[in-house]
C-alpha cells in the first residue's frame, strides 16, 4: 500500500528562519528521486537546490512559487511506493483504467418491487473538530519559529492559548498578533512595553529588510539565551607581521590574492581548540555536545547583510589552505553564490571586524556555539621590552564565551593558547 510523505522547508543556515519559493523543478504526478533537486529556494543568504528527501510520486504541491515558508513548514506531500504505477517508462504499457472494485461483478438484474427498499438518505458528514490550540496538537506542533517566539514575548502572549493557521496547524506571527489584539486577550502580568518610537518632523523611516529582520531575530535569540561574559589579551604580533611582509609577494603571484592577517588568526585558533576541546562545544541543556570536528565560520560583512560561511575541518589545513578557504567563501558570498551547507555546522566563529580599525569588541556568540573570537586592529604602539620602551605591533584577542559552558579560567586558558601560538611566529614559520 503506498504511503504518503510531506516534504518541509529546511533550514538553509543556522541564522535563516524562512525561504521563497522561486520555483518548482518538477509538478504534481511528476517522479521525484531522492537526493535529486526539487525545487528551488531564494533567502537573503543562499540560493539553493532542495533535494527530495525521498523517492515516489509528487502528489501535492502545498506553497506555491513566490510563496515565503517557515522552515519546518509543510510544501509538498509525495507518495511513496506508487512507482510501478504512475511515472512507469514511457515504452512501459499504459495502465489499465481504475474500477470501483478489484473485482469486476457482471451486471445485477434489478430486484423485484417486493424486494425494493426504501433509499436511505446519504448521512450528514460529522462536523470538522475544532482547531486546538497549537500546543495541544500531536506531532511537532509545538515548535515554534524565532520570529513567532520573539513576537510572543514582546506582546505578552501566552502561545498554548494561541491556534495556528499556518501550515499543519502551526503557529505565525500574524496569530499572535490578532490574539493579542482581541480585547479577551490580557497580557501576561510584567512591565508595560515601551511605546514604539515615532517619526518626527525631518525623520527618514527606512523599512526593515527580510534580512535585518532576521539578524535582529537571531541576535535576540542569542541574547537572551546565552549568558555572555568577555575576555581580552594582547598580542604581539611583531612574528607574524615579519612572516607576511616575507610571503606576501610570493603568495600573491602563486595563488592570484592576497595573503591577510587573518588566516594566522583562525590557525592560532585552531590550534586553541585542539588544545582547549571544550571550548569547540555545544550547551544542549542537560548535556554539552563537544565536536570531533573543528569547523569554524568566518564572518564576512556585506552592504547589506553579515553571513558566516565555515571552514570545514579547519584544523586539517595550512595557513594557505586556511587563506584559500577564506578567499573561496568571501569571494562566493559577495557574489551571492553560497550554498546551505556553506552556512551550517559551524561549531566556532572567528570575526575580523579590526579591518575597519576597531580595537575593542564585544560580539554577539552564534547560537549553538560556546564563543566567537574577534581580531582586532593591529597598531604599532609604544611597550615595555625588557624595561626599555620599544615600538611594536600589537592587537587585541577579544573572546566572547557562553559562560554555562566555560568559566573564566578555561576562557583565559583558550585565549592564552591563541596569544601564544600568534607570538610564537616567526619570519622564517612555514605557510605551505
Amino acid at each position: 500500500m503506498a504511503k504518503t510523505t510531506r516534504v518541509v522547508m529546511p533550514q538553509l543556515g543556522e541564522s535563516v528562519h524562512e525561504g521563497t519559493i522561486s520555483k518548482w523543478l518538477v509538478k504534481p504526478g511528476d517522479r521525484v528521486t531522492e537526493f535529486e533537486p526539487m525545487l528551488e529556494v531564494d533567502t537573503d543568504k543562499v540560493n539553493a537546490e532542495v533535494p527530495a528527501p525521498v523517492s515516489g510520486i509528487l502528489r501535492e504541491i502545498l506553497a506555491q512559487e513566490g510563496q515565503t515558508v517557515q522552515a519546518g513548514a509543510e510544501i509538498a506531500v509525495v507518495e511513496v511506493g506508487a512507482g510501478d504505477v504512475v511515472g512507469a517508462s514511457p515504452e512501459a504499457p499504459a495502465p489499465a483504467p481504475a474500477v470501483p472494485s478489484s473485482k469486476v461483478e457482471p451486471e445485477a438484474a434489478p430486484p423485484r418491487p417486493a424486494e425494493r427498499v426504501a433509499e436511505r438518505p446519504e448521512p450528514a458528514p460529522p462536523p470538522a473538530p475544532a482547531q486546538k490550540p497549537q500546543a495541544e496538537q500531536g506531532g511537532d506542533a509545538h515548535r515554534y519559529s524565532p520570529a513567532v517566539q520573539m513576537v510572543a514575548s514582546e506582546l505578552k502572549v501566552d502561545l498554548s492559548r494561541v491556534s495556528g493557521t499556518g501550515m499543519g496547524g502551526r503557529i505565525t506571527k500574524k496569530d499572535v498578533q490578532e490574539f493579542a489584539a482581541r480585547p479577551q486577550a490580557s497580557p501576561a502580568p510584567g512591565p508595560a512595553p515601551s511605546p514604539a518610537a515615532k517619526p518626527g518632523e525631518g525623520d527618514q523611516v527606512v523599512q526593515l529588510s527580510r534580512v535585518r529582520r532576521l539578524i535582529a531575530e537571531n541576535m535576540t535569540r542569542s541574547k537572551s539565551t546565552i549568558p555572555h561574559a568577555w575576555q581580552t589579551q594582547e598580542a604581539d604580533m611583531s612574528g607574524v607581521v615579519a612572516n607576511r611582509s616575507a610571503n606576501k609577494a610570493a603568495f600573491q603571484k602563486q595563488e592570484g590574492f592576497s595573503l591577510t592577517y587573518l588566516p594566522y588568526v583562525i590557525a592560532a585558533t585552531v590550534a586553541a581548540l585542539r588544545e582547549h576541546p571544550e571550548v569547540n562545544a555545544t550547551f544542549n541543556e542537560t548535556e554539552l555536545i563537544v565536536h570531533r570536528d573543528i569547523n569554524v565560520g568566518v564572518s564576512v560583512g556585506l552592504e547589506d547583510t553579515l553571513v558566516v560561511p565555515v571552514i570545514r575541518r579547519a584544523d586539517g589545513l595550512s595557513i594557505a589552505g586556511i587563506a584559500r578557504a577564506i578567499n573561496d567563501v568571501a569571494t562566493r558570498a559577495r557574489n551571492k553564490q553560497l550554498k546551505a551547507d556553506d552556512l551550517s555546522g559551524g561549531t566556532f566563529t572567528v570575526n575580523n571586524s579590526g579591518t575597519f580599525g576597531t580595537l575593542f569588541s564585544y560580539s554577539v556568540i552564534n547560537p549553538g556555539q560556546a564563543g566567537i573570537l574577534t581580531m582586532e586592529a593591529i597598531v604599532e604602539r609604544p611597550v615595555a621590552v625588557n624595561g626599555m620602551i620599544g615600538i611594536k605591533p600589537m592587537m587585541y584577542l577579544c573572546f566572547s564565551f557562553d559562560h554555562r559552558v566555560l568559566d573564566g579560567l578555561q576562557a583565559a586558558r583558550f585565549l592564552t593558547s591563541c596569544r601564544k601560538w600568534l607570538e610564537a611566529v616567526t619570519a622564517d614559520s612555514p605557510v605551505y
